[in-house]
């Protein structure tokens, strides 16, 4: 109990960040949620939904590589107090055209941009906060933490969400988005104090691009790190095009809906939570690079499959639980690994270094996996006849397009997973002192 009680005193400003802003997020995720499922009932395409995403993360990613540059050389606090507070705006904004009945998905789309935009240096902010606040001895257990929330926040999202939708309206969501917005920046601005990595200076008098460029060559410099983050590039082109067809399928199959979707989503939380609680209770392994490999290979191979072949929601519940409860894993073990390489003077340069390389293709895969939804397989699909083998396989009727798409992406990430596991980059990381080079 002495040392847990050393702990809390030890990361108190942690704790008190990283819970504020954790209730935030999950006030924004049950507005995304609801507001996906505004967009799919009025127009009924998957590529509609899945551009909602795709504005969100476009700027995120054009912007990243100079985010990091600008997060290193601005005050951290500061910087996630304006993020914060214009993207509660525009929260607001979304309400307000909803109340006046002017809300169109246009609208949307150009919200979403100004959002990924606020979180482009938000982002690699609060991650340099998170190192700065927290003694190295710790970063396994606030990795575990930070997959905790995140895991809680799924869980909660559909539920809260599609309740509020149900017995109330989309306002009330949105609303309560607002009041989780305001105690997290209230916090922000009067408890927590960030202190900064003392090496300002230099990173203020450098020009922008230069200083932007050295995220770059840390990694140039850091191979197995970058051969790191190019494996979760393509693992989340796959996870992406996976997250544009879900509710296109579970909206529109025979046994799917609104409360389908949300249960699915819900069980997706609570095995990340049951994998967040397992790596928060487990020592650190002796390979993170294989906790990572194994953990994304059997998440690959499973879930896809299980939501391609599977017509009822207590299949499609079990396909959830077995891709996401060991995500947490993957995720507490690459945080970890990367905090401890990375120094932390230059962490929010490489982090939004990392977050171009590893994010670009979360846009690319929402494009191509509404489109092949909506202009290939559903058609693919209206046309067969009831006696051929992909209706044997996925069944028929609108949504059966996104199960063949499942079938295809299970195939990519398992082939993803075998590709990288032979790379000798990787694995040649478990020989490396922290913070060295190549």
């Amino acid at each position: 109990m002495q040392s847990y009680r050393k702990a809390i005193q030890d990361l108190r400003m942690f704790l008190i960040l990283w819970s504020t802003q954790s209730l935030s997020s999950l006030g924004s995720a049950m507005t995304s949620f609801a507001l996906v499922i505004w967009s799919y009932q009025q127009n009924g395409s998957a590529l509609t939904t899945s551009l909602l995403s795709i504005c969100s993360y476009a700027p995120y990613v054009a912007m990243s590589i100079f985010a990091g540059a600008l997060s290193d050389r601005w005050n951290k606090k500061y910087t996630m107090l304006v993020s914060d507070t214009l993207a509660a705006l525009s929260t607001l904004a979304v309400l307000f055209l909803l109340k006046s009945g002017q809300l169109r998905i246009g609208h949307l789309y150009l919200l979403n941009a100004v959002n990924g935009l606020m979180n482009t240096v938000q982002q690699p902010a609060s991650a340099v906060s998170v190192s700065l606040l927290t003694p190295r001895k710790y970063y396994q257990r606030i990795s575990a933490l930070n997959s905790l929330s995140n895991s809680l926040i799924t869980v909660l999202t559909p539920v809260i969400a599609t309740a509020l939708l149900t017995f109330s309206s989309i306002d009330t969501v949105i609303l309560l988005d607002l009041a989780t917005c305001i105690v997290a920046v209230s916090c922000l601005a009067l408890l927590i104090t960030i202190p900064e990595t003392g090496k300002g200076q230099t990173s203020k008098a450098e020009p922008l691009f230069i200083s932007a460029k050295k995220g770059l060559q840390y990694l140039h410099r850091n191979r197995g790190i970058l051969d790191l983050i190019l494996f979760l590039a393509a693992i989340n082109l796959v996870a992406s095009m996976y997250n544009a067809a879900l509710p296109a399928m579970l909206l529109s199959r025979k046994n799917g809906g609104k409360a389908i979707l949300g249960m699915v989503n819900t069980c997706a939380g609570l095995a990340t939570l049951v994998g967040s609680v397992l790596v928060s209770l487990a020592p650190p392994p002796r390979s993170r690079v294989r906790v990572i490999c194994n953990a994304l290979l059997f998440s690959m191979s499973t879930e896809n499959l299980v939501l391609a072949l599977g017509r009822t929601p207590l299949a499609w519940c079990i396909g959830a639980i077995l891709g996401w409860i060991f995500i947490p894993v993957m995720n507490a073990n690459m945080d970890a690994l990367l905090r401890s390489y990375i120094p932390v003077e230059v962490q929010g340069r490489v982090y939004s270094a990392r977050n171009a390389l590893q994010f670009f293709t979360i846009p690319l895969g929402y494009f191509l996996g509404g489109l092949l939804v909506d202009t290939i397989l559903e058609p693919l699909m209206a046309s067969q006849a009831q006696d051929s083998i992909l209706v044997a396989l996925v069944g028929s009727g609108k949504g059966s397009g996104a199960a063949i798409l499942y079938l295809i992406i299970a195939v990519l990430g398992v082939m993803v997973c075998l590709i990288f596991r032979r790379d000798r980059q990787l694995w040649a990381l478990e020989d490396r002192n922290p913070h060295g080079t190549v």
